[in-house]
């Protein structure tokens, strides 16, 4: 299984190595865009892309983002609430 993360797109630093440099919940990091530019279809500034071990692997739309980013935000939080009910601190 492998697990994509949304990213919005800041900036496509390099066109032809097929770099863009992407923000992810505040992280920026520079991912490879060559999977998904295409010429007839750019990824520009302002783009979701979904982000796996540093590639881009598909475009998708801010909705589609913004969902799958809060259900892995609920799913952290899930997960700590887990542990501490585990180690015995709530309630």
């Amino acid at each position: 299984m492998c697990l994509g993360i949304p990213a919005h797109v800041v900036e496509v630093e390099d066109r032809e190595g097929g770099l863009a440099l992407v923000d992810v919940s505040g992280v920026r990091r520079s991912i490879s865009i060559a999977l998904v530019d295409e010429p007839s279809a750019p990824i520009d500034e302002g783009d979701w892309v979904l982000v796996h071990v540093g590639f881009a692997l598909a475009r998708i739309d801010e909705e589609q983002a913004r969902e799958t980013l809060e259900l892995l935000q609920r799913g952290a939080e899930l997960q700590r609430e887990l542990e501490e009910m585990q180690r015995g601190t709530v309630a």
